[in-house]
């Protein structure tokens, strides 16, 4: 193809290297190169290369190892064709218009024309020309390529999308083209758009440097028939693809979150949709203007079609829209949106999956009377006393045994089947615990693994205030389990090493440091880990490869691996979960759980999308996030969501780090789609065994999300809803000396209306401040999600999953969670008793503030710990605090703050005298409400407890507590005594009289000591 020219002189090339006198340029002599650069460059290539294979190679072993090679094949070959399409389209791109304007420009020009300046630069720039058109288009291309590859996710889920059955509700289109299409669409335009913009930039500066475009001294412009062409098709094609971008800005407004509510509103219907389709068409039109241009040469339609394109642009864009929501929306803003406030309604309880949820008002009352919680057993027998948050320190000091292990420092609550009863249980794994700064061997080869499950009940404490551990010590033993009924070893778990080398042949010395031989035992034995659990490090290759990877000559040059030694990495479950399936959103918190005779940690997995027409966003982070959120439950997803749906529930096997995925929600569209993609990756949730679901809960983030949704979201009248009289939030941790949200609690209890208990997840709501900042801390509803997913295999519970929210009434007072502290705070007797623990430097410390919907009212219940100074000390439960209304009861046990509370008999049954509440006997019992062997091993143990108290008071100098303790044990022993006496039938010896001379007890009936 030949192109015109404007010059009509003859000449040579510019830059074609002769001098103007026709001579030849003198050349500079050869020299001859060393060798030592050349070899440098392709040694440090080699490198670079084998370092990225190195690191690509491991995550291959790791995939191949754990079963999930699909997903790391599909990730990697998905990105590179996506890395080879953007590439290509932009390295041809621009080295087309870079070639086409080279060729195109003018072989001969006027000397009096010649630009000194540009002949400069064409001088310098021509030796290396032929480098610079291939290498600037490779530079461009690779670096927008990795970028665009990095949306791999959006391309797979177009091809793979699966349909919604529903439709928006302003263009009938179907939800799966918001939430797969349009964004793969808009990918596609944006990176087209680039491609266009920077290959005719490109080609417009080649075309300046070599002629093609000259600007002159007096201010004119002269460009080539050439360079008109090319300028006039990159114009025409950026006018196509700014078409298809308004055309695409006509669905995107349902996604808009810039008006009152999210959604397309009256403005964006009457106003910007159609706006936007007259844009599109005419920048369509215009393209065409300019294409017929620049064959006829003619500019004129073209010139005054772009004006009128960026006229109505401007005017129908900008203006149109704003008048019409200035003169017409504004004066009758409640009005005009209603029917669109209507759906962005609907469509957000959608999204989020709260449009189910079964709210009903609750007539609260704040009047006590005697045997007000005769009716809601199924509730008060599961109040939890302990504090899960609080006594990860106590756990640590009665179950820890050796310092090479430790509890996360918020413990989690679960529940258990324990002689027939299912019982609401705080329980944690005994992770390792490596110090960073001890030798490689021991960071890597000793110390490999946590051991054991430590579990308490949380309804009850043990003497002293202890937990009341169902399953502790080593080996582990108790009512939950022991250690023959499952593999105690903790291999994968939230405080494991980076790295562990592990396993060896049949023979090989155990080198792994395993456990104490028992509680008191002075040895440690050893262990040599037979499962299959990570890659193989006993052939050269792999050992070079994860010596590379992590950094560390040891692991290359270690006697202590074998032919059969395993590396162990990526060991937090979160983690886990996250890297085999990047396509989810994991869960801030992961649980420990005895399953089928294994430790599983189970892990919550969402999929997620900011494309739901019509649905009002969220910042993950900000909703997730309360006074928990640190440690190892920190937050580590980010982002915007307006769809949510908990689609998988996962399990890591804490001793060979195996992961399962098992689809919760299997006919949700974006999972289906994901599980086309990886076909292999997710099982059907049918496979869960009958020990796994008794054990699934409900999700704390998404209800963490739900809850924040409701705030505004449980007001269903669009009139209502814009008048925002009703908004609720979350309240503050009152617990917590920072403005952070209360975090939401598991327990089992019994909704009002509700027919049986359930193991829920709950929360509160107060009304939403003002702008003032005025904070009324006052009930408006509780929420409860039923967390019980069953016992049967493969088959979820009916009601799982179910939200039930109680409104209150508005006319009544009833005390939120920070009204309750408040009170708690102020009563005078209730600061006394806590000044008088507060004696020896001891601290008094909240515990966590639950609320109940019992009585006919709003019950709050605060267990409060008190713990002594010292690095040994651990909180120890002392007394509880119950209030109801403005009312406060305060003492040592439950029952007995609750009859304080309910006129001296409030009818409640307890964990702590099961059928002996409202202040009477149980039928049959004795008076004390336990027999004498339980009286005499629970004075035993507050015996002991003391003894252990008082010498850690006594080392650190704290004398008032050691004689606390010490009248404490003179209690204990006194009431062993009695049992015992009680037991044997001997009688009492008082302290310095002697014995009476018959030892025969005392016939039944006629004194004795019982």
């Amino acid at each position: 193809m030949t192109f015109g020219t404007d010059f009509p002189f003859g000449g040579r090339p510019p830059g074609s290297g002769d001098s103007d006198d026709g001579r030849q340029p003198p050349r500079e002599p050869h020299r001859k190169r060393s060798p030592l650069m050349p070899t440098l460059i392709v040694l440090a290539v080699l490198v670079v290369g084998f370092v990225f294979f190195a690191n690509t190679y491991a995550d291959v072993l790791w995939f191949n190892q754990l079963g999930y090679a699909e997903v790391f094949w599909t990730q990697k070959l998905t990105q590179i064709a996506i890395f080879v399409v953007a590439f290509l389209l932009m390295g041809v791109g621009v080295w087309a218009s870079l070639r086409i304007a080279y060729r195109s420009r003018p072989i001969y020009a006027s000397a009096a024309s010649q630009n000194d300046i540009l002949g400069r630069y064409q001088a310098q720039l021509e030796p290396m020309r032929r480098l610079l058109m291939i290498g600037v288009p490779v530079v461009l291309a690779f670096f927008s390529g990795a970028a665009v590859a990095s949306q791999w996710d959006t391309v797979l889920l177009f091809l793979h999308q699966q349909p919604f059955g529903e439709a928006d509700p302003e263009f009938g289109m179907d939800l799966s083209f918001f939430l797969n299409t349009l964004p793969f669409l808009g990918l596609v335009l944006g990176y087209l758009v680039s491609v266009v913009l920077i290959g005719g930039i490109a080609g417009i500066l080649m075309h300046y440097l070599y002629g093609g475009i000259q600007i002159e001294e007096r201010g004119g412009v002269k460009v080539t028939k050439a360079a008109r062409l090319h300028i006039v098709v990159v114009v025409a094609l950026f006018l196509l693809l700014q078409a298809g971008n308004y055309w695409l800005d006509r669905y995107s407004t349902l996604l808009s979150q810039d008006g009152r509510v999210a959604g397309a509103l009256y403005t964006d219907v009457n106003a910007v949709i159609p706006t936007k389709t007259i844009l599109a068409v005419a920048a369509v039109l215009v393209a065409i203007l300019f294409v017929v241009g620049g064959i006829l040469g003619r500019w004129k339609l073209p010139i005054v079609g772009t004006a009128m394109l960026v006229v109505t642009a401007i005017v129908a864009g900008g203006v149109y829209p704003f008048v019409v929501q200035q003169y017409q929306v504004v004066p009758s803003e409640k009005t005009r949106e209603r029917e669109y406030i209507a759906k962005n309604i609907e469509m957000t309880r959608q999204a989020y999956d709260i449009d189910d949820v079964q709210a009903s008002n609750y007539d609260a009352t704040t009047d006590t009377a005697q045997n007000a919680l005769a009716a809601d057993s199924a509730t008060t027998t599961n109040i939890r006393l302990l504090d899960p948050n609080l006594v990860s320190d106590a756990f640590s000091q009665l179950q820890q045994f050796r310092p090479y292990y430790q509890f996360a420092e918020t413990l989690d609550v679960d529940r258990y089947e324990i002689d027939g009863e299912t019982e609401d249980t705080v329980i944690a794994v005994r992770d390792v615990n490596v110090d960073t700064d001890d030798s490689w061997v021991n960071q890597h080869i000793t110390y490999t693994h946590g051991y054991g499950v430590v579990a308490a009940y949380g309804a009850q404490v043990a003497a002293g205030g202890r937990p009341d551990f169902s399953l502790g010590g080593i080996p582990t033993t108790g009512e939950l389990a022991s250690e023959d009924d499952y593999e105690p070893r903790i291999y994968f778990g939230e405080f494991s090493p980076e790295y562990s080398i592990v396993g060896g042949p049949e023979g090989w010395e155990p080198r792994e440091l395993d456990r104490p031989q028992d509680e008191s035992g002075e040895g440690d034995a050893n262990t040599t880990f037979s499962g299959d659990g990570g890659p193989n490090v006993g052939n050269p290759l792999n050992r070079l490869v994860y010596a590379l990877k992590f950094g560390s000559t040891d692991l290359l040059l270690s006697s202590d691996v074998n032919s059969e030694s395993q590396i162990l990495y990526d060991r937090n479950p979160k983690e886990r979960i996250q890297k085999v399936a990047p396509y989810l959103t994991v869960d801030s918190n992961s649980y420990p759980a005895i399953v089928d005779g294994r430790v599983k940690w189970i892990v919550d997995a969402y999929t997620t999308s900011d494309n739901f027409p019509y649905a009002q966003s969220q910042r993950l982070e900000s909703a997730v996030t309360d006074s928990l959120s640190d440690g190892e439950r920190a937050v580590t997803a980010s982002g915007q969501v307006n769809y949510i749906r908990n689609s998988v529930k996962a399990t890591v096997d804490a001793y060979d780090g195996s992961v399962d995925l098992y689809a919760w929600e299997p006919d949700e569209p974006l999972l289906k789609a994901w599980q086309s993609v990886f076909p292999t990756s997710i099982k059907p949730y049918s496979e869960m065994s009958a020990d796994l679901m008794a054990h699934v809960r409900y999700p704390e983030d998404m209800f963490k999300i739900q809850r924040e949704v409701l705030g505004r979201y449980h007001v269903t009248d669009p009139d209502n809803f814009y008048e925002a009289n009703d908004a609720w939030q979350v309240p503050n941790d009152p617990t917590s000396d920072e403005q952070v949200k209360q975090p939401p609690f598991y327990l089992s209890m019994k909704m009002p209306e509700q027919e049986e208990e359930a193991f829920s997840l709950t929360s509160t709501f107060i009304p939403q401040g003002n702008q003032a900042g005025n904070q009324r801390n006052v009930l408006y509803g509780f929420l409860a999600a039923e967390s019980d997913a069953g016992g049967e295999a493969g088959k979820k519970a009916e009601g799982y999953g179910t939200l039930r929210l109680l409104e209150l009434p508005r006319s009544t007072v009833i005390p939120g969670p920070g009204q309750a502290q408040q009170n708690f705070d102020s009563n005078t007797a209730v600061s006394q008793e806590l000044n008088l623990l507060r004696q020896g430097a001891s601290t008094v410390l909240n515990g966590n503030l639950l609320t109940l919907p019992v009585g006919g009212g709003i019950l709050h219940v605060q267990p409060v710990y008190v713990q002594s100074t010292g690095q040994t000390a651990y909180p120890t439960l002392r007394k509880v605090l119950v209030s109801f209304g403005d009312k406060v009861g305060f003492a040592d046990t439950l029952s007995g703050a609750l009859d304080q509370l309910f006129e001296g008999a409030s009818g409640a049954e307890t964990s702590e005298g099961e059928g002996a509440g409202a202040g009477e006997e149980a039928p049959g019992e004795d008076p004390a409400s336990a027999s004498a062997e339980q009286r005499l091993k629970d004075a035993l143990a507050a015996a002991n407890a003391a003894i252990q108290a008082g010498q850690e008071a006594l080392a650190e100098g704290d004398f008032a507590a050691y004689g606390e303790q010490q009248e404490a044990l003179q209690r204990a022993i006194q009431a062993a005594m009695d049992a015992d006496a009680e037991l044997t039938g001997e009688p009492v010896v008082p302290e310095g009289e002697e014995a009476p001379a018959s030892e025969s007890p005392a016939p039944e009936g006629e004194g004795g000591n019982g």
